[in-house]
């Protein structure tokens, strides 16, 4: 195998495919990436087993053929390189990389211990791009890291009223956002996504996209494509709770605030927080809401920020991180907050659109 490639668009492919190789190897050779030329055509993958992204990208083929190269120190060898054409020969399981007056030999991995990957290209259905990269922003944050419960490490897709709906949950919190424009993606079956497989996707593509993102899924496994790019995750399997029965009907309290000015207020009285025990209160009231950490090692901080408030006077507490992430990923200026009381989730939406809930658990203090 040998081509020849400009050093940032080859860099770009290797980091690319390089995010699915794991650190947590059960196989040497998962800590390679595969790169296959024919052609003027080369192709990269990398996987961890699971989840897999392979990226395609135009270069001068000089001699067809396959090799398993080292992830990570091809790519930063390739980053290191001046700018300009860079070589990759590859034979007898070694790869020289070389580039004006640089040149580099690896050992490769043997090609035939690299897992077989198929990536589906018959796309089934399409999702408008950057209604996609704002969905993913909302919701993936939501879902879990504990390994012990899988379920909650994915994003669960659904449909509501005609629209796809993605879930996440990490038992705390909840998000959840209807997206318009994407019919057929799911069928009679829900789909659970892994979060680290969208999270890959969402770097991918940004709001404001206008292309198109290519879905195709089976019994097991979903693809997403999207320009030379494709994705491809092993579904999880089982059944997700049920969050329809924690999303209430109505709430007799609402909170209507500008949401830089709650985000700035409680990042700086977060600064009191030393760890992730000490909650923020909310003290509701007409006319706004006055936030407050107390720290019993450093001290307490408090912030006024002026809103329209209707319904009864209440204080509530939060995990800060958690309440900032949820009014992070609110689209618009404004960001309604609804109660019904300090001991039952509250909602986090926007105050232009309804497409975005984030239920938020509230913490006891006493």
């Amino acid at each position: 195998m040998k081509f020849r490639s400009e050093r940032d668009s080859l860099v770009e492919a290797l980091s690319t495919a390089g995010r699915a190789v794991s650190s947590r190897l059960t196989m040497p050779v998962l800590s390679g990436l595969l790169v296959s030329t024919e052609g003027n055509k080369l192709t990269v993958t990398g996987t961890d087993g699971d989840l897999s992204i392979r990226v395609s990208l135009e270069v001068i083929g000089i001699e067809d053929g396959t090799a398993v190269i080292p992830a990570r120190l091809a790519t930063d060898i390739t980053r290191s390189l001046e700018p300009g054409a860079v070589t990759f020969e590859a034979a007898d399981e070694k790869v020289d990389i070389s580039a004006a007056r640089s040149q580099f030999t690896l050992r490769s991995y043997p090609t035939v211990e690299f897992p077989g990957i198929s990536f589906n290209q018959e796309v089934s259905a399409h999702i408008p791009a950057g209604t996609l990269a704002e969905g993913l922003r909302q919701v993936v944050r939501a879902s879990s890291n504990d390994d012990a419960r899988p379920l909650l490490t994915g994003v669960l897709l659904t449909t509501s009223s005609g629209s796809l709906r993605l879930v996440a949950t990490d038992s705390y919190r909840l998000a959840l956002r209807d997206l318009e424009g994407a019919d057929g993606v799911v069928g009679d079956e829900d789909i659970l996504v892994p979060a680290k497989a969208l999270a890959e996707l969402q770097r991918l593509i940004t709001p404001g996209d206008e292309g198109r993102v290519g879905v195709t899924t089976t019994a097991s496994e979903i693809t997403f494509s999207i320009d030379k790019v494709s994705i491809s995750t092993r579904l999880i399997s089982g059944t997700y709770p049920d969050y329809r029965q924690l999303i209430p009907e109505s709430y007799p309290n609402t909170l209507h605030l500008g949401k830089e000015t709650l985000i700035g207020a409680l990042r700086r009285v977060r600064l009191l927080v030393k760890d992730n025990t000490t909650p923020v209160r909310l003290s509701m009231r007409e006319g706004g809401v006055d936030l407050k950490v107390v720290s019993q090692e450093v001290g307490e901080g408090t912030e006024t920020v002026d809103g329209d408030f209707t319904g009864e006077e209440l204080t509530i507490a939060f995990n800060p991180s958690y309440l900032i992430e949820g009014i992070e990923a609110v689209a618009g200026d404004e960001v309604i907050i609804e109660t019904s009381d300090a001991t039952r989730p509250a909602t986090v939406r926007s105050g232009e659109a309804d497409s975005y809930r984030y239920l938020l658990m509230p913490v006891r203090v006493s």
